[in-house]
């Protein structure tokens, strides 16, 4: 018996922090299935390659800067005014570092929990309002194993996917009888641009074995393939080569 996989095609989903790492691998995929792309990251230039790639007719970008309540608003309503709707919002734009509690800068600091979780809280506030007009939909909230434990020289960052976590399963509480599903994805290492220079080092033989941005990718369109029937609240994913803790 064919399982009700989810038809993806024409579906509309904006995604911040687009212009690189999970962002990027996750509108080409969700594009590969069918859907048009609102893509919201700082980098326009980035983001208009990737509009070029995908196809202008599937995908729009807009300049977002997720720690701007504006931006975020302004990044859904291109999507309703490009396509109509919006049935799922990525919420992935991140920064992070390494670092004992007492070695980061007060404005480095105060740039990632700003980033982090003001900006993840501002783009939902952005998007329930189209969600709800559009009778359900899907937010997808990318969060990290960090969000459930910390390591040492990263409590700040893990402090902030700690809200992330607590806010994904709070919305999903709040959210799941108006047939709006939430989902914290939380990878662990992915080699992507993520604190390089902030603790990580191009080149560095230890992210050859870390995730790939195309993993999280997988796991945000097999979230949206999901029967509506379904949830899941969230999802931990862990390179094969590293131990759990």
């Amino acid at each position: 018996m064919a399982y009700d996989i989810r038809d993806l095609t024409g579906t509309v989903v904006a995604i911040t922090g687009a212009s690189a790492g999970i962002g990027r691998a996750s509108a080409l995929m969700l594009a590969e299935a069918g859907a048009n792309v609102v893509l919201g990251a700082r980098r326009t230039e980035r983001l208009d390659e990737l509009v070029e790639q995908i196809g202008p007719d599937r995908a729009v970008a807009v300049r977002t800067d997720v720690r701007d309540p504006a931006q975020a608003r302004a990044l859904v309503a291109a999507a309703v005014e490009r396509f109509g709707r919006l049935d799922s919002l990525l919420a992935n734009a991140g920064i992070g570092m390494y670092g004992g509690i007492m070695d980061a800068d007060d404005e480095s600091l105060e740039r990632m929990l700003d980033v982090n979780l003001a900006g993840t809280v501002w783009s939902v506030r952005a998007a329930v309002p189209e969600l709800r007009r559009a009778g359900g939909g899907d937010i997808l909230i990318v969060a990290s194993v960090a969000g459930s434990r910390g390591d040492a020289n990263e409590a700040v960052y893990a402090a902030t996917k700690h809200g992330q976590v607590g806010l994904a399963g709070a919305l999903d509480r709040e959210l799941r009888r108006e047939n709006i599903r939430v989902t914290a994805l939380c990878p662990a290492g992915v080699t992507t641009e993520f604190a390089l220079g902030a603790g990580r080092v191009e080149g560095d033989p230890d992210l050859d074995v870390f995730l790939q941005p195309e993993d999280i990718a997988f796991q945000v369109v097999t979230c949206l393939r999901q029967p509506r029937r379904m949830r899941t609240t969230s999802w931990t994913i862990w390179s094969m080569a590293h131990d759990l803790p």
